[in-house]
């Protein structure tokens, strides 16, 4: 009797272990929100164990379901790691500037060398 109720709380405890270790991998460090009619935009930047931090952005969508009258959230995610800021937050504002001006942005300085990767400092915000 005293071997089962032993393994059983083995179980308990590497569970729990599993779940926190689980946790302590994507400790969330800062968040914030963006609500935006019936979407909400979440930026969290979490942890791992390593102490690397990198960012996820989910998009929240409300959703009404005819069927039953009820309300659930369909959500995106996407993880942004500090290796790729510097590119993301380009396209993001070639991006933007296309969309304001029609005009598609250069970057004269790509065509001469690829490994011309841009960083945060690079960026007014």
């Amino acid at each position: 009797m005293k071997k089962i109720s032993y393994f059983c709380h083995l179980k308990i405890v590497i569970a729990s272990f599993m779940e926190n270790n689980e946790r302590k991998e994507r400790e969330e460090v800062f968040s914030t929100a963006v609500k935006a009619g019936k979407r909400t935009y979440f930026f969290d930047v979490k942890e791992t164990v390593a102490g690397d931090r990198y960012m996820t952005v989910t998009e929240s969508k409300r959703k009404f379901n005819d069927e039953d009258g009820t309300f659930s959230y369909e959500k995106h995610k996407i993880f942004l790691y500090k290796e790729d800021f510097g590119k993301f937050i380009r396209a993001l504002n070639d991006t933007i500037q296309f969309i304001e001006t029609g005009i598609a942005p250069e970057h004269p300085e790509e065509k001469s060398s690829e490994n011309n990767e841009p960083s945060l400092e690079d960026f007014d915000f």
